[in-house]
């Protein structure tokens, strides 16, 4: 079992930056990628990012450039750094972690998601 905690969300002007942490506990963290998801109202759960257990990185289109994806296997901790934020970047954000090879965009790929947390970009 892993549990996930994020942090960090909150509400801030179009242009700006946010940081989220999840920080995980339960298993050993290196064997996971480590998935950013997020939800909008009324939409469907959608890909972000993902690092993989040997820090390969990987987007999604609108968010290559803006965002970055990082992890800290010291402290069992995958940030999410986001940038140049937009409106549309308005969800909540969830970590999930992915055991085994690979990776992937799915979200029933991930065995473990964490509560969410809110990002809010106002224009």
């Amino acid at each position: 079992q892993v549990q996930l905690v994020e942090s960090g969300g909150g509400l801030v002007q179009a242009g700006g930056s946010l940081r989220l942490s999840c920080a995980a506990s339960g298993r050993t963290f290196s064997r996971y990628a480590m998935g950013w998801f997020r939800q909008a109202p009324g939409k469907e759960r959608e890909f972000v990012a993902v690092i993989t257990k040997g820090r390969n990185t990987y987007y999604r289109d609108s968010v290559k450039g803006r965002f970055a994806i990082s992890r800290d296997n010291a402290v069992d901790t995958v940030y999410l750094q986001m940038s140049s934020l937009e409106p549309e970047d308005t969800a909540i954000y969830y970590c999930a972690a992915q055991y085994g090879s690979g990776w992937s965009r799915a979200v029933n790929a991930y065995q473990y998601w964490g509560q969410g947390t809110q990002v809010t970009v106002s224009s």
